[in-house]
Formats: structure tokens, sequence, C-alpha cells
């Protein structure tokens, strides 16, 4: 074989390329390990040369002897089959540690070799094995080449075998590269049309805490492959609102945002409507694998289950990040109010900013129920801490009874009260002219606002700011004013909430969402000096 390249003859059909020093290294980086490994496996049929020692042997014979001495032999020559391969669709296993592959043979010394190395071990978590000859400019492109082959496996393997959840078979999280991934898998194809079942909510406690436990059941809906039927709504609560869903909710862009995660329908199909569902109160705080191992076994028996409780139903941490993206879309997405309700409290927050005056919304939570439950009763007179304690003890849910409420509130246990509350925002440097506006129902106690009201004269509430004719369809449910208090907090220049409840914390994350808007959180604990 001649030192510029083997040339061709009569006699062999086999094609040639000559490798000349400008274009060997670029033939060399084409060429992937996968598509060396297929041409080994097809050597015997396919009319390519890999340039083995016997070839080029028998090719040096019939080879005609150039007249001037050759240029140096190039290191590396491999040209790839002159036709198109079809795209693999398979892992092809490659050589074990230490045996030579087709990239090995007939290079000569080459320059120093490396471990091409992926997520898992050399090109991934099923190869391990050590590419002799594979020369340092090389290694890099295979290694994507490879993990670009990897992740469209693992793609596809998700979508057929987890229903599309962004799950691997051992039910961790596979999507690596987002962007990638949304190309190869659109979320219109993100759930499967087949259900395992149908999933009826009812939301316990207030507008918050129900608001928080849709997001977690449309969490588990998606985990489960499960049609969710428009939730229920807590109508025994302490503020016995008989409003529904639909009457809080825009319950069609509610559909329509979550239309690529899960399926929602209004009602149980007809075939259904007459079956008993199984009543089940899910484990608190549970992981994913607790609906996957024992309520989806359940639900594919029964076909419909029915959850007496939403509230902290799933945990907070230690789930897939496209599950934790999904509560976030429905809670600040899909859970958008009324438009009589979002309209009334547009018009709200434009009164409080008359002049382009900026104002503070404070969740002040000095309220009858709150109070009751932690047992606080400072600054109240005695027979309202007695009609606490009462209270109290109606309440059968509620665990703790006996409460000592001075060892309370020196832990920060308990809310602060309006006085409290105007020495903390005096001593701010918040100036007597700031415009407040009062996130919470009836401030409970005799004369408890006097106090306050006497440092920052400027103080709304929704009774104040809108008029008679405005809240007369809002009046008899406390869980649509609500809802006109979470517009005005959410679109206040400043947050203040003086207890950690379900509403403090539905607001903070929400306008950490969206941009980090300006929130002040107290530090109650009372530190001895």
């Amino acid at each position: 074989m001649s030192s510029g390249g083997p040339a061709a003859s009569s006699s062999n059909t086999s094609p040639r390329v000559t490798a000349g020093p400008t274009t060997t290294r670029r033939r060399v980086a084409d060429i992937t390990i996968i598509d060396a490994e297929k041409q080994q496996q097809q050597h015997q049929s396919s009319s390519f040369s890999d340039f083995s020692e016997t070839e080029q042997d028998e090719n040096a014979a019939h080879a005609t002897p150039p007249r001037a001495p050759p240029p140096p032999a190039p290191r590396h020559a491999l040209s790839p089959a002159p036709r198109a391969h079809p795209p693999l669709r398979a892992r092809v296993p490659l050589p074990t540690r230490g045996a030579p592959g087709p990239l090995a043979r007939g290079l000569g010394p080459g320059p120093p070799v490396r471990e091409a190395r992926g997520p898992k071990g050399p090109l991934g978590p099923h190869f391990h094995a050590r590419h002799v000859g594979v020369p340092q400019g090389v290694a890099s492109r295979v290694r994507r080449r490879g993990e670009r082959e990897e992740h469209r496996e693992r793609a596809t393997h998700t979508a057929a075998v987890q229903g599309g959840l962004g799950l691997g078979p051992t039910g961790r999280h596979r999507n690596r590269r987002r962007k990638f991934h949304a190309q190869t898998r659109p979320r219109e194809a993100a759930w499967p049309k087949k259900t395992n079942g149908y999933l009826l909510v009812h939301a316990n406690g207030g507008l918050n805490q129900m608001r928080t436990g849709i997001c977690d059941m449309v969490a588990v809906a998606k985990i489960m492959n499960a049609t969710l039927v428009l939730p229920s709504l807590d109508h025994d609560s302490f503020w016995t609102d008989p409003s529904d869903f639909k009457d809080i909710f825009d319950w069609r862009h509610f559909m329509k945002v979550l239309k690529d995660d899960i399926e929602i329908i209004e009602y149980l199909p007809v075939q259904y409507a007459s079956l008993k569902p199984l009543v089940k109160a899910p484990v608190s705080w549970s992981k994913a694998s607790y609906y996957r191992g024992e309520i989806l076994p359940l639900l594919k028996r029964h076909k419909v289950i029915q959850f007496t409780h939403s509230d902290s139903r799933l945990a907070n941490n230690g789930l897939a990040s496209s599950i934790q993206k999904l509560r976030c879309r429905v809670n600040y997405h899909a859970l958008k109010y009324t438009a009589e309700i979002e309209e009334l409290g547009r018009t709200m927050v434009d009164r409080l900013r008359n002049n382009n005056e900026p104002y503070i919304a404070l969740h002040l939570r000095y309220e009858k129920d709150m109070l009751a439950f932690t047992g606080c009763n400072h600054n109240l007179t005695t027979e309202e801490a007695e009609e606490l304690r009462v209270m109290r003890y109606e309440v059968k849910h509620w665990k703790e009874k006996e409460i000592d409420s001075v060892d309370r509130r020196l832990q920060g246990g308990c809310p602060m009260s309006p006085r409290e509350a105007a020495i903390f925002l005096k001593a701010m440097g918040y100036p007597p002219t700031t415009t407040i506006y009062i996130v919470a129902g009836p401030i409970y106690g005799s004369n408890s606002m006097e106090a306050f009201q006497s440092e920052y004269p400027n103080v709304f509430t929704h009774s104040t700011l809108a008029t008679e004719e405005e809240l007369e369809p809002f009046k008899p449910y406390q869980n649509r004013l609500a809802a006109l208090d979470y517009i005005v907090a959410l679109e206040s220049d400043v947050f203040v909430y003086t207890y950690d409840g379900n509403m403090a914390k539905a607001v903070q994350g929400h306008r950490r969402f969206e941009g980090f808007r300006k929130t002040i959180n107290p530090d109650r604990l009372v530190h001895k000096i």
C-alpha cells in the first residue's frame, strides 16, 4: 500500500477515499462511535472498508508504486460509507473496556487518548468502555453526540412508560435538558388520552387553604394520570360560605390553562355518575410514591375516588421539578378569580393609588378564629378570652385545647395586636400619612383598632373602600370578600403580614413569582435582654 493511501483497482469494488492532510481531522470528527460500531457489525455484508490490516496488505499488492517519495502517512484515516444510514432507534453496545474498536484499528499511534464520559460513565449510564484511539479533539464532539442520542431515547421511553410525566422508570426526574425536551415532546402531548380514573376533590378550609389544596390535587391528578372533576369547596368551615368553585374562580380559564397538563371535566361522565366513589382521605404530606403505589391501584380498580381533604396532602419537597412547576402554574395562572371579583378588586386598587400614592397592605390576622386557634388573648378582656376558649373546645378538629397564652406569645406563636403593628410600622419609618389597607376580616376585641388608627389614620378595608352597591353581591360570602383582599394585597407596594397564616403564605409566594415585590415579615419572637 502506498503511503498516500490505498489505490482503487478493478478487482476490488470497495470505494476508496484518499485522506489528505486537510481532510483527515474533519472526517474523523464527523464519524461517531455509534456509527462506527454499526459499521463493524455490517463489515461482512457492507461494501464499506474499515481499513483493517488484512485489507491494507491485499490492496498493497495491487497498488501502483509511486514515482516520487510520498508525503507522510496520515495518522487518522477513516471514511464513512457513501450510502446514508437509517437513524438509529436503539442503543448500540460499545466495545468492552480495553477492546479496540474501529476507531483504534489502522490509525497509527495518534495523539493521546482520553475517556469520553457522559452523565453516568462513558457516554451514558449504559456505556462503561474506555475507547482507545479516540483523539483529544474528537472526544468532546463524540460525547455531545452521544448525550443527544441518549436524551432522545430517554424522552421517547418517558412518554411511553410514564405517560408524559417527565419521570423515568424509577420515578426520578429525567428532564435534564428542558429546551431539547420541549422540542421533542410538545406540551399538547404531555398527558395520554386514556385516563386511569376520575378524581373527586373536596377542598377544605378557608379560601387560601382551599386554593393551595387545589394546586396539590392537580399535581396528584398528574402523578396518577387521573381526570380531575372541578373541585367542590368547603361550606362548613368557620365562615360557612356557600360559594362554589364557579362562584369564585374563572372555571373556563382554569380548564384552558391546564388542558396540556391534565384532563379536567365539569361533571362525571354518565356511565360513572351512578357509581359510588371510593371515599378516602389521603395521608398528609405524602410523596409522589404514595399516590403511585397506594392510591393509583385503588383508582384503577374503582375508577372513581373522592378525596375528603385537600390541605397539606402532598409534600412540599422531594418532588420532580415538573410537578413543582405545575403547582406554580395552577396557583399563579390557572386560579384566576371571576370577572366580577377581578373588576372590583382593580377598582379598589385604583382608589388606593389616588394621585399615584403608594399604599401598604397589612395582613392583620387579629381575628376571632385565629385567636381561638392559637390561644392568644393578649390585650383582651377576661370575657373575650373566655369566649375564645369556649370556641376552641367547640371545634373538634383543633387538637390543642389548653394553651398558655403568655408562653405562646413569648415563643412568637401569636399574631401581632393592632397596637403592636402600629409600633412596628412606626419603627420601620413609615410616616403617619401612609395609606394602609387592612387585609383581614373583622378585628376582634373591643376598641382594638383605636390604638392603630391613632398612629395611622388613613386606614381602609373593603367595607370602607367600596360602596354599598358594589359590595352587595359579595357581602354574604366571606370567601369572595377574601378574594378581593387577595387582589389588593397582591398589587400593593408593600405587603406586611403579622402571622404566618395561609393567606400570608399565598400572597407572599405570588408576589415573589411576580418579581420579588417587597414583603415584610416581622420577627414576633420575644427576645430577652
